[in-house]
């Protein structure tokens, strides 16, 4: 495969084709490297396959695979076949940032009301929207408070902002009235059958980050009413009502590819960088849940995993003792003899370094992966008429969810 430059193109006409069909034959011939979750297995079944890489990263620390999360493909001296699917993971992940403009700046009294990242999020998608035309009617999408569409009016152009909570749509319609926008916000479930009236061709439809189902609705509503533009950042693919992922174009239809919820929880799992209290927390958190799944292995007599609810912080003040007591109670199992708790929070520890290491072997996965899914979105707005630039609206340590798809006929 011909290397390109470290930043790639913005994605358009047969290219989003070509390299959709790149990403597919890369994730279905490796799938089994990227399905199986480390925090959920003892021994990952590639394992024995490619022992030399496995002992290597089993036996690095947990610092050393906190500095290569962000960037697995980057990693030196791990053996084969890691560099080889580092290097194609990262020509096959390469996209430009869309160009941007400098944006008018917000009156101070705008920007009061925004926070800190979301609002530089705000700038970021803003100064890429470039369409032929320009729009008179922004339509945010998931608005919230409307934050975004407010940002985005210029001169004689309308907005209007759907909501599903009454009280963002209250507090977004007192924020417009406050600046003497024209604005209007209305209480709406975008999933419902009635979202299409709420949705004309007039419109430029704008969403960041709506979550999975919520985004791939505007796609289909804003296609059937005749949009001429649209633009969304896509988030939480796993955000969707059915067991697995549903292909939208005929591409990814015709794909061997089938993905499960966890699966398409993975290119969620690059995250922004915590702070140092956060992470502490994070980390006790799952050390105290791979204890306990060594613990529950063993009271139950079955070598798999057993799935446990997300519990509330406090639980993290507890004993380790008490904390897998009541977890296994929780999960009607009663603890037999005295374990030995050190032993097996030291252990829990243990199995903490090893499954983040492992996973930057999934790490390798998690572009490639999210390009698919947002590769999809796009070939669906090709096949109803749109034509599609995909790009970058920002650096990664702003969001990681920071592809755009503009679309326009």
């Amino acid at each position: 495969m011909p290397a390109k430059d470290a930043e790639g193109d913005v994605l358009t006409g047969e290219a989003l084709l070509a390299r959709f069909t790149a990403l597919d034959v890369f994730l279905t011939a490796h799938q089994a490297l990227w399905k199986p979750r480390p925090f959920t297995h003892l021994q990952l079944p590639w394992e024995t396959s490619h022992p030399k890489l496995a002992r290597w990263l089993r036996q690095r620390s947990l610092e050393a695979a906190e500095n290569d999360h962000h960037q697995p493909g980057l990693i030196e001296g791990a053996p084969a076949p890691f560099p080889e699917l580092a290097a194609i993971s990262r020509t096959l992940s390469a996209v430009a940032q869309l160009p941007a403009r400098v944006l008018e700046a917000p009156s101070h009294r705008l920007n009061v009301d925004v926070p800190g990242r979301k609002g530089q999020q705000i700038e970021a998608f803003a100064s890429c929207l470039h369409f032929t035309t320009q729009p008179t009617h922004w339509l945010d999408w998931c608005a919230g408070k409307g934050h975004l569409g407010r940002r985005l009016l210029r001169g004689e152009q309308q907005l209007t902002c759907l909501e599903y909570d009454p009280a963002l749509v209250a507090s977004g319609q007192q924020l417009s009235q406050r600046h003497h926008l024209p604005a209007t916000h209305l209480q709406q479930d975008v999933l419902a059958a009635d979202a299409d009236q709420a949705l004309h061709c007039e419109h430029t439809p704008v969403a960041l980050h709506a979550c999975g189902d919520l985004h791939v609705r505007l796609m289909h509503l804003a296609s059937r009413a005749g949009c001429a533009q649209l633009a969304i950042a896509p988030c939480c693919y796993n955000r969707i009502s059915t067991s697995e992922y549903q292909p939208l174009s005929d591409a990814a239809k015709g794909s061997a590819l089938h993905l499960s919820l966890d699966d398409l929880s993975l290119p969620l799992t690059e995250t922004v960088t915590a702070g140092a209290r956060v992470r502490k927390q994070r980390d006790q958190s799952m050390a105290w849940r791979l204890g306990f799944d060594l613990l529950q292995r063993q009271i139950r007599g079955h070598d798999d995993y057993l799935p446990t609810p997300s519990l509330p912080s406090a639980w993290l003040e507890k004993s380790f003792a008490q904390y897998c007591t009541d977890l296994a109670a929780l999960k009607d199992l009663s603890t037999v003899g005295t374990p030995d708790w050190t032993t097996l929070e030291a252990a829990g520890h243990q199995r903490l370094a090893e499954v983040r290491n492992l996973e930057l072997v999934r790490g390798l996965f998690r572009r490639p992966l999210e390009l698919w899914l947002v590769l999809d979105r796009a070939l669906l707005l090709n096949q109803n008429d749109y034509d599609v630039r995909l790009g970058t609206f920002c650096e990664t340590p702003l969001t990681p969810r920071n592809l755009l798809l503009l679309a326009e006929r």
